[in-house]
């Protein structure tokens, strides 16, 4: 189920595709105005990813949500984990391109570009065209 949180209630979407639980996980790369909602509609014992802050926009959340939702926010940085855990780093790596291979994860690319039209695919990006991935393949005619 896809929520366009632009245009619908974040909050009340997140209950009716959730069954009215909320969701267990909650993976937020953006920040912003939308994370207190989005918290707010996380399932019980839920945990909420901080990956960063596309929206530019850090967000204050109340900590009583989290006592509230017997929720975990967890700060999730890659890069300093890969420096500080390379061997946790490579089995995760390992791990998740096993599950790719298997087809249990099929990550969804939204376009191919050539290296040539790489302004092309960060236009697509900057302009919020890109429902999942961009992929620049320098063969690619």
């Amino acid at each position: 189920m896809l929520i366009n949180y632009s245009t619908q209630d974040l909050r009340a979407a997140i209950k009716e595709a959730t069954g009215g639980l909320g969701p267990d996980v909650i993976y937020d790369p953006v920040g912003g105005v939308y994370a207190e909602p989005a918290f707010r509609s996380i399932a019980w014992r839920g945990r909420y990813l901080v990956i960063g802050f596309a929206n530019g926009e850090i967000p204050r959340l109340p900590a009583n949500l989290m006592l509230l939702k017997g929720a975990s926010m967890v700060g999730v940085f890659w890069g300093d984990f890969a420096r500080r855990e390379p061997q946790a780093n490579a089995a995760a790596m390992h791990q998740m391109m096993g599950w790719i291979a298997e087809g249990k994860l099929r990550p969804l690319i939204s376009a191919r570009y050539s290296l040539a039209d790489t302004a092309k695919a960060f236009t697509a990006l900057a302009s919020r065209q890109a429902t999942g991935k961009i992929v620049i393949e320098p063969g690619r005619a």
